[in-house]
């Protein structure tokens, strides 16, 4: 699409099944599947899904990954003339992390009723006491995105623990609060 106008609407469809396919990539990984991409008018400017498990990175969240890659790419940390897309509402810490950017706008998928930070538990990306602001839209192609999401914790569930448990328990983030003898 690189170049290419087209309606506001349609690029939302077609950048957000970009960061769709990132987030498929995250799950192929054993990773939350989560997908971001960061667009600078037309063009792709950075890509990231999901990485803090094989990265050993708590930060490694998708919008964090795109957003390290397209401000390299730019040479400048400040991205206000960009839009992220993203298949998961952001957390505190991206919507943190948008900010600092400058990111114009920001367009996701699902919504996270526990942790959204852009509208469904914190509204950090509008708020007035932070030194910026980024236009919101939610919920795009938010059926795909959290059937996507709810099938990998479906599977999640009904996979066994290993025989010692201990590595599951692990990638479950449950160890000591499954057996506290560890």
């Amino acid at each position: 699409m690189d170049g290419f106008p087209a309606p506001e609407g349609e690029r939302d469809r077609y950048w957000m099944q970009a960061a769709l396919d990132l987030a498929r990539r995250a799950e192929r990984a054993g990773e939350v599947p989560v997908g971001a991409v960061v667009v600078r008018g037309d063009r792709l400017l950075g890509e990231g899904w999901n990485q803090p498990i094989g990265a050993c990175d708590p930060t490694a969240h998708a919008e964090v990954v795109a957003l390290r890659a397209a401000a390299a790419r730019a040479g400048n940390y400040r991205l206000p003339d960009c839009v992220l897309y993203v298949t998961l509402e952001p957390c505190p810490m991206c919507a943190g992390a948008l900010v600092q950017a400058r990111v114009a706008r920001v367009v996701f998928g699902a919504a996270d009723p526990r942790a959204g930070s852009a509208g469904s538990v914190f509204d950090l990306l509008r708020t007035e006491t932070l030194n910026h602001r980024a236009e919101v839209r939610g919920e795009m192609l938010a059926e795909e995105c959290g059937e996507l999401l709810r099938a990998f914790f479906r599977a999640r569930r009904l996979k066994p623990m290993a025989d010692d448990g201990a590595a599951a328990k692990a990638a479950y983030g449950l160890g000591p609060f499954l057996d506290h003898r560890e």
